[in-house]
């Protein structure tokens, strides 16, 4: 399809793969390693990459890229696993900056969402675990925990919730739940520790997450803080989803839908356009970017040889170490840039993200 569709008429068509970057090397690695295992896939259309911050190229000049090669219009798809802040309001704001200033039309792709082919790409990882398991312990006494990313949006969170029950009744689990890196509740700590009272003899902790990077790090060592303190329960840690043939094919599949035309988003829980419940004071806020200030920042953290292990700072429970570094804030989205975000109306839950806490000068609503 890609290929019928490479020029129509005088326009010629290019992609843009749109990412959050980090100061994670291997994360910026793996995720250009997945633009060029993708390029093939859309040829002869031109790909290219860029991110919101922390890395190069930034999304600037990835549409500068394909202007140079001669592209009229561009296919932008938003490489977030569930959209939230990142991909409903922070890219199109850039997009549509940048097509006011040079008039490139630009085609705003989806999400990779709730998708079969994702559930399918984490079905393997989940499998791969299982299978590299020493012990043989039954599924129906196993409990799986997915870890999503943690969002201010509900509804970016609530899809990940359905990707673990999808999970839990392909594979036949006796029990899931899910867990979240941050923003949200409950944290992985806290969420494993209250998960181990059910009495499974085995829990798999499955993190949702396209790849490497502080907050995959942290979910190991959070896991391995719960484990110790419970001997008698097996935990295993599967893979993330990294460049799975599967994720490759939904990207390919977002770029088709742009071609057809069918890219709607499901609005009926988008708390930027409904009354969501706890939300209500979103709706209608202005779409804007917070990440101007550390947009094209590409200075690497160096505390690790190349894949994070987390030393920089613990994500909402602390865990012991000797390192400190302000690359990351500890609500652990790669970031040491305060955002001006609106208050999340549950930040004082006692199994959410300390850092999200109203401080004690600030008056409460």
């Amino acid at each position: 399809m890609a290929e019928q569709h490479a020029e129509t008429g005088n326009e010629r068509l290019g992609v843009l793969i749109c990412g959050h970057g980090s100061r994670n090397r291997l994360a910026v690695e793996e995720f250009a390693q997945m633009v060029d295992a993708l390029r093939p896939r859309l040829a002869p259309m031109p790909v290219e990459h860029g991110y919101l911050e922390f890395a190069r190229p930034i999304l600037r000049d990835g549409l500068e890229a394909l202007r140079q090669k001669g592209v009229t219009k561009v296919l932008a798809i938003p490489a977030m696993l569930f959209a939230a802040g990142h991909a409903k309001n922070d890219i199109p704001s850039v997009l549509n900056t940048y097509t006011a200033e040079t008039g490139l039309p630009i085609d705003y792709g989806r999400e990779l969402g709730v998708d079969r082919l994702m559930v399918l790409a984490a079905g393997a990882r989940v499998q791969e675990c299982l299978s590299a398991a020493k012990h043989d312990v039954p599924l129906a006494e196993t409990l799986l925990v997915v870890v999503g990313r943690g969002s201010s949006d509900p509804d970016a969170n609530s899809n990940v919730a359905k990707v673990t029950r999808l999970l839990v009744e392909g594979f036949g689990f006796s029990w899931g739940e899910t867990v979240y890196s941050g923003v949200t509740f409950p944290l992985v700590e806290p969420g494993l520790r209250h998960a181990v009272k059910l009495g499974f003899r085995r829990v798999v902790v499955m993190p949702y997450f396209l790849f490497s990077g502080v907050l995959v790090s942290r979910i190991r060592q959070h896991t391995e803080l719960v484990a110790a303190d419970h001997p008698e329960v097996e935990f295993l840690s599967a893979g993330y989803l990294g460049d799975h043939t599967l994720v490759v094919d939904t990207f390919k599949e977002r770029v088709e839908e742009v071609l057809r035309g069918d890219t709607a988003m499901n609005c009926s829980l988008c708390k930027y356009r409904a009354q969501v419940l706890g939300f209500e004071q979103d709706v209608g806020r202005a779409q804007e970017s917070h990440h101007h200030h550390v947009e094209g920042l590409a200075e690497s953290c160096t505390l690790c040889e190349l894949e994070c292990t987390g030393a920089c700072q613990p994500d909402g429970i602390p865990i012991a170490n000797d390192h400190s570094h302000p690359s990351d804030n500890s609500n652990g989205s790669d970031h040491n840039h305060v955002h001006h975000h609106p208050p999340y109306p549950h930040a004082d839950h006692p199994l959410g993200p300390v850092t999200l806490q109203r401080r004690s000068d600030t008056p409460k609503d």
